[in-house]
């Protein structure tokens, strides 16, 4: 919040500071916003060349489980949701951020739903997540049912 208030741009940039997001894919997301001045561009591990590198089978079933049910379920535009590399314009993400009543994991999806809710354009950027070399993901039984119970939060009031 800190850092958005303080951007001098017109875009804003989200990604991981681990760099498991790497900013090879920005020139990407620039060239993609360019296209269509979409509103927000997105980074997806599950589009034409992305993917993730360094999961186990555990991570990768939690990951698409929760966006397969999120398609069913809210129907949002894009196809990774629980992801957190994106490119938006810094006025829908000011809005974006005062829509939003989630904390954890559930934000990064809660901002593609409501840009969808608000009629924001949002286009999508094929990259690949790279697993943290240092530290341990906080992805754990309660921010399962914090997701569980966010999923059912937006599909009810959305």
């Amino acid at each position: 919040m800190h850092g958005v208030k303080h951007a001098t741009g017109n875009f804003i940039v989200i990604m991981d500071a681990d760099l498991s997001h790497h900013p090879k894919f920005i020139p990407q997301f620039i060239k993609k916003q360019q296209t269509n001045d979409y509103d927000v561009v997105s980074g997806t591990r599950y589009v034409g060349t992305g993917g993730v590198s360094g999961w186990d089978f555990k991570r990768k079933l939690i990951s698409r489980g929760a966006n397969f049910i999120t398609q069913i379920l809210l129907r949002p535009g894009a196809t990774d949701l629980t992801g957190s590399f994106r490119l938006y314009k810094k006025d829908v993400l000011q809005n974006l951020i005062k829509s939003c009543v989630s904390k954890g994991y559930v934000f990064q999806m809660e901002m593609i739903i409501r840009a969808r809710e608000f009629n924001y354009s949002i286009s999508e950027v094929p990259i690949t997540f790279v697993d943290r070399v240092y530290g341990e993901s906080k992805l754990g039984g309660s921010e399962i049912v914090q997701f569980v119970k966010s999923l059912l939060y937006l599909f009810a009031t959305t």
